[in-house]
This record gives C-alpha cells, structure tokens and sequence, in this order.
C-alpha cells in the first residue's frame, strides 16, 4: 500500500518474501489459528528464503543482517496477511537469541546459533513470571548450584513456540533478593535445554494468535549445564537489555504490517461495498477514518527506520525504539478497528479475516512492553520528569 525509499538491496529481500508468502493466503492463517496449528510450512519456507537466519553472523549459517532489514522482513510477512501469527513463527528464531551472540561464549555460540539459523531447532525466551509481570527484579525462578553447573527451579508463563522449542534463555535467580546491593545483580542468564522429564509446557488459553501457542512452563530441577550460563552470573539483567531496542524496533514493524493487512482490507471493502447506490467509501465517514489511518501507519514506517538506523549505526535509540513501537501499536489497532467496522456485521464473520487482524492487533498495545511502561520511559528519559514508579 506503502513503500518506503529502499534500496535495490532491501527491494529484492521484501520482493523475495512477499513471493514466499503469497503462497499462504488468508485462509491459511484463519485455519491454522482457528485450529491452533503451527505453521511448520510456512517456517521452512522461512527457512529457505533466508529469513529465519538472516540475523545471525554469517559463521554461525547467518546472513548478518541489520535490524532495519530484519524489520522489514518482518512487516512484509505481517502486511502479507500472515500478521501476527506469521511473524511469531520466525520472530524468535531470528533475533530470541541475541544475547547468546552478544554475551556467549564461542562454544555456546556454537552450539546453538548454527542449528538456530538453519531452521533445525526453535527456541524460546522465557522472562515473564505470573507474579512479576513487568517487575523483573521480582522474579523467584531459582537456579541453584550444582557441581556439574545449577538446576532450575520455577514457573514462567506467556512462553512464545513453547510447544515447539528445543530450547529456550531463561532468566532466573542465582542469589535471593536482599543478598546483593541491587535486586538485578542477583539474576543470571542461561540457555535451558527443554528436557521433557523435568520441564511441564501447557499452552495458555488466549484471545487471538493462536497458530503460535503462548505457554506456562514448570521448571522441575532442569539441569544446566556449567558452560550455557550466558555471560557473567548475576549479569543476566544488563545482558538482557542490550536486546530491547531492537525487539521494540521488529514488533513495531509487525504492527505496521498488520495495520497494512487490516488497511488494505477495509480500503478494498470502501470501494466495493455498495450501499444506497454508492461504494460506501464515497463517504467521508468512511473515507476519513481509513485516510486517518493510512497517515498513522505511514508515520509509524517512519519512526521505525529512524530507530532501526540509529540502533544499527551504534547510536543511543531508546526513546526512538520505543516510541516506534507505541505509534505503530497504536497505528495498527485503529487500522483493524475502522476496517471491522467498514465492514459492519460482516466484520465480525471469520471469513473477512478482519476480526484476527483485530484480535492480534490488541495484543501488540501490551507485549513486549505496554504502552503505559513506555509513557513512564519517556516522561523520566525524554521529558526529564521525576520517576513515578
């Protein structure tokens, strides 16, 4: 519906995907998330368009892309019509990860990233505690010592591909909170492998992106190994927020391309719906609420290639990061409302695929961040205002 200026480079990678995903329609991704069926296809297409790799180091079987092409890989699939759902699949895959490449070790690396890159295994990325919520310093998952490394011991929950993954990075206790200055410097990093004989998955009963199941998971004294704890322990908080700009800047660029998919929806439907003798979009009422959105949208593009650029070039880029994510949230919602409501009761029917768009556009206005976390950002950071949490 959009394009923004690319360069040949950038024009080929969305040209290639947008072939790739032509090949799952509508209807595919309405089945797949009626029936909460994985789209293991459409990962191995992924796969083999180079997508699913693309971000990781070209030693590790990676294409060493930057985070601005990862972001419009990732809006090309979601404008596709695959949304949400589509995104999930792959998202992990090409970025979960990151703190291993950054702060593992060589061996580590190794032993993860190549298999990661080539689509043999999925993983996961497991932070979020049911009586935590954005509170990390409050999580009580423990990892206690052992000779051979430490056990783990907890519960998470919101587990993305759980059901699928390998493995997964698990962020958990190494010293009880009180028994150090900070109550982050008590927390460490690891890659768990998920051994079925110590770890319970059960997928969590959700309101929309189902293809991919969101999981509670029960850790039950998992072994980990000494040599997949992820940088220094009691370091795992700082390790993990080198990566939160940039998982701000990707889910940005899926909402925009959700907002695409829902826009180009209601759009068609304007001009095709007739009603008293006119397309129903000959109305300003119609009219202006899709151009409204198409302005949000666009904008929304914009700050998330500021962001991306900033974070690829070395740059600070937190407040950009995340109020790329706020407007697009935003952006996409408003999107997929006017649409269902451009297409009246019929809106509500599955078949016009607008009420998923909806469904999975509300869930982008509360994960990875909400947006009231990002006004509480911006306020203290860019607007220098006193702390109010």
């Amino acid at each position: 519906m959009f394009e923004l200026d690319l360069s040949d480079t950038q024009r080929d990678l969305v040209g290639a995907i947008r072939s790739v995903c032509a090949g799952f329609d509508d209807d595919y991704w309405s089945r797949h998330d009626q029936e909460h069926l994985f789209p293991d296809d459409f990962f191995d297409a992924m796969v083999k368009v180079g997508v699913v790799g693309m971000m990781a180091e070209p030693e590790y079987g990676g294409g060493g892309s930057t985070v601005e092409d990862a972001a419009l890989a990732l809006q090309e699939i979601a404008a596709s019509g695959a949304g949400i759902n589509g995104c999930s699949t792959v998202h992990l895959s090409m970025f979960g990860f990151h703190p291993v490449t950054k702060w593992g070790t060589a061996a580590l690396r190794e032993k993860y990233l190549p298999r990661i890159s080539s689509g043999e295994i999925h993983v996961s990325f497991s932070v979020t505690e049911p009586d935590a919520g954005s509170d990390t310093t409050r999580i009580t998952t423990r990892a206690v010592p052992t000779d051979d490394g430490w056990v783990l011991r907890g519960r998470k929950v919101w587990m993305t591909k759980g059901l699928q993954s390998s493995a997964a990075l698990v962020l958990a206790r190494t010293r009880a909170l009180g028994e150090t200055a900070r109550p982050v410097d008590g927390l460490s990093l690891f890659v768990a492998d998920l051994d079925p004989a110590f770890v319970e998955i059960t997928p969590i009963s959700k309101m929309g992106r189902n293809a991919v199941a969101s999981c509670e998971v029960v850790f039950d004294d998992l072994p980990i190994p000494r040599e997949n704890l992820v940088g220094e322990e009691g370091r795992g908080f700082y390790n993990l927020l080198d990566g939160l700009n940039p998982e701000r800047i990707l889910v940005a660029a899926e909402a925009v391309g959700l907002g695409i998919a829902a826009l180009r929806r209601g759009t068609d439907y304007a001009r095709d719906r007739v009603v008293f003798g006119r397309p129903i979009g000959q109305n300003q009422g119609i009219a202006h609420p899709l151009a409204d959105a198409y302005m949000q949208l666009q904008a929304a593009a914009n700050m998330v290639r500021v962001a991306a650029r900033l974070y690829d070039g070395g740059k600070p880029c937190g407040t950009e990061a995340n109020t790329a994510k706020f407007l697009a949230a935003r952006a996409a919602f408003f999107a997929a409302d006017r649409a269902l409501q451009n297409h009246g009761g019929m809106g509500y029917a599955t078949e016009y695929h607008v009420e998923r768009y909806f469904r999975e556009a509300r869930m982008l206005r509360i994960t990875p961040v909400t947006e009231e976390q990002i006004l509480n950002y911006v306020a203290e950071r860019a607007l220098k205002l006193p702390k109010s949490y």
